[in-house]
C-alpha cells in the first residue's frame, strides 16, 4: 500500500502467481537459498485473472493480489516482457499474448522480427523489463521493477530458458539468454535484478531486517 511502512517476509511458505512453469522455475531457484516453500498458482487451482493493467507494474500488483487473495497466504507474482526500441516497446506487456493461445513463442520471435523489419528501422535496440509484487492477504503490496538491456537478433540462438530468450542478447555480452545456463541468466537477467531489490527490501538481510 502506497504509504505503509515496508513490511518484510516471515512466513514459510509463499505462492508463486504464475502458470508459466518457466518463470515459476526461475522464481523457484531464485528463493533457493530462502528455504522456503513455493507453491504456484497452477499447482493450487487458482484462475489466472485477467491482465488488465496498462504497466508491468499493474498487471504484477493485479496477479500477486488476486492469488494472495485466494490462497490466504502471501503470493509474488512476474509480470515481464520483451520490449524493442524499433517497436516502441512492444511487445512489451502483451509479450504473452504475441504468442497466441498455445503460447508458442518460436511464433512470436518470427512476429517480432517480421514487424522489426517492416518497421525500415535499423535499431536493434531492445530490453527485457521485471515487475515482482509480493502481496498479503490483507491487500498490502510491496513492488520493484529490473531491467537487462541488450541487442534483439535473429534467428533464434540456443534452447535453454523460455520466452523471447533465444533472440535477445544482453548488453556487453555475446551469447543469447537461450545458449545460457540459468545460473549465469540468474546473474545478470532483469527477473535477477528485480528479485535483488525485493530481497534487500523484504527478507531477511535487507535493510532494516
Amino acid at each position: 500500500m502506497t504509504g505503509s511502512p515496508v513490511r518484510k517476509f516471515t512466513d514459510k511458505t509463499l505462492i508463486v502467481a504464475s502458470h508459466n512453469s518457466g518463470k515459476v522455475r526461475e522464481i523457484g531457484e531464485l528463493l533457493g537459498p530462502f528455504g522456503l516453500e513455493v507453491v504456484s498458482a497452477g499447482d493450487l487451482g487458482l484462475p489466472e485473472p485477467d491482465e488488465t493493467g496498462d504497466t508491468f507494474i499493474a498487471n504484477a500488483e493485479l496477479k500477486a493480489l488476486a492469488a494472495a487473495l485466494a490462497a490466504g497466504k502471501p503470493a509474488l507474482a512476474d509480470d515481464s516482457g520483451f520490449c524493442v526500441s524499433a517497436l516502441n516497446g512492444d511487445p512489451g506487456i502483451y509479450s504473452a499474448r504475441w504468442a497466441g493461445p498455445s503460447k508458442d513463442f518460436s511464433v512470436a520471435m518470427g512476429k517480432v522480427w517480421a514487424a522489426v523489419e517492416a518497421s525500415g528501422s535499423t535499431d536493434r535496440r531492445a530490453w527485457f523489463t521485471c515487475a515482482l509484487t509480493l502481496a498479503w492477504p490483507d491487500g498490502h503490496v510491496e513492488t520493484v521493477e529490473g531491467h537487462v538491456q541488450g541487442t534483439a537478433v535473429w534467428p533464434p540462438r540456443g534452447d535453454h530458458g523460455f520466452g523471447y530468450d533465444p533472440m535477445f542478447v544482453p548488453e556487453g555480452h555475446d551469447r543469447t539468454f537461450g545458449e545460457v545456463d540459468s545460473a549465469w541468466k540468474h546473474s545478470v537477467s532483469h527477473r535477477a535484478e528485480a528479485f535483488r531489490q525485493l530481497v534487500e527490501r523484504c527478507f531477511d538481510g535487507g535493510p532494516g531486517s
